[in-house]
């Protein structure tokens, strides 16, 4: 295959949430970013999107040729990725759409390009199906809202070239992503797999009385979500095991929890339980909008994330405050 150059233009095709999230990400990082989608009020959409997430976006990393004004936007996708180096794709998760659309990508943009999938749960062995140039197709599923959250999920299909999951990697994180690379295909991908277990339980416990919806909520950000803003698990139970580290933790704890893992429970989601858990949430919400709650998580992300790039030597912050000349794609 030929080898990926330096990006300079991204293409974002699917301009919903996730597309304008990443738009917003890639233009505070410095390029130029044209986007297509077939949605009458898209450009007006977008544009308001952008602006109304600069401030915050800026504030984790703003490159320093970075502008809103160097976003562009057309309804014909062909014409979008005509000259792009990179492309965040970002349609409906349908897969006979995604197939579709990725050799329509693949066929019009130029082979040197990557094209990459916001996709959430299909995987790319079935997405780059129809490609000529499948080797350079790659998912790169973001957490939501990846203009604020650095994780990345990138992961390959049967026919994806080594060396673009290696390219992909590298223009991630020169970025100020936090990319992290999955060896093996598998619906759901990962975070968003961890994050099912852990609210089957939360559901459970609701279901059985033990918690209502605010204290189930208040059980995980006040407690262990505290800690894995700063550290994950298996590092966690290091520290866990005292002295003598994870060896003691696995000698000691880890068997009294494997024992628990028999008691955790899967509920029976009810119309009755949904109804529960949406009177729960709205009472949680005290009325304040969504988009005010998400301006209030995106501000303390964003607070955290300065933390990190403080105190943390491994954050992709401390790299990557700005754009650097070369992304190694």
């Amino acid at each position: 295959m030929n080898a990926h150059k330096p990006v300079h233009r991204v293409a974002i095709v699917g301009t919903g949430t996730i597309g304008a999230s990443w738009a917003t990400h890639y233009l505070v990082r410095g390029f130029d970013v044209t986007a297509t989608d077939p949605g009458p009020t898209a450009e007006a959409a977008l544009r308001s999107y952008v602006e109304a997430a600069w401030d915050t976006a800026a504030s984790i990393g703003l490159a320093p040729e970075a502008s809103p004004d160097r976003l562009s936007f057309t309804a014909d996708m062909r014409q979008a990725v005509a000259d792009a180096d990179f492309v965040q794709e970002n349609a409906p998760e349908r897969p006979e759409l995604k197939v579709k659309l990725f050799a329509d990508i693949d066929d019009a943009t130029p082979p040197d390009a990557i094209i990459a999938s916001s996709s959430s749960g299909i995987t790319m062995s079935v997405i780059q199906a129809e490609c000529r140039r499948p080797e350079r197709t790659v998912i790169g599923h973001p957490f939501n809202p990846p203009h604020v959250v650095p994780l990345v999920e990138v992961v390959g299909g049967t026919k994806t070239a080594p060396e673009t999951i290696r390219d992909v990697m590298s223009f991630y994180a020169a970025i100020g992503k936090k990319p992290i690379h999955l060896k093996k295909e598998l619906p759901g991908h990962v975070a968003n797999r961890i994050q099912a277990a852990l609210y089957r339980e939360v559901v459970y416990l609701v279901q059985e009385g033990v918690l209502d919806v605010a204290d189930s909520d208040d059980a995980v950000s006040w407690g262990p979500g505290l800690r894995w803003g700063v550290m994950g698990p298996h590092l966690l139970w290091h520290l866990g095991g005292g002295e003598g580290g994870i060896q003691h933790f696995m000698d000691t704890l880890m068997p009294r929890m494997v024992a628990s893992w028999q008691e955790l429970g899967t509920p029976e989601f009810t119309p009755e339980l949904q109804e529960k858990i949406v009177g729960g949430v709205l009472e949680e919400a005290h009325g304040d909008s969504v988009d005010e709650l998400a301006a209030r998580r995106d501000a303390m992300l964003s607070a955290l994330l300065s933390v990190r790039a403080e105190h943390d030597p491994l954050d992709p912050r401390s790299a990557a405050a700005g754009r650097p000349e070369k992304e190694g794609s």
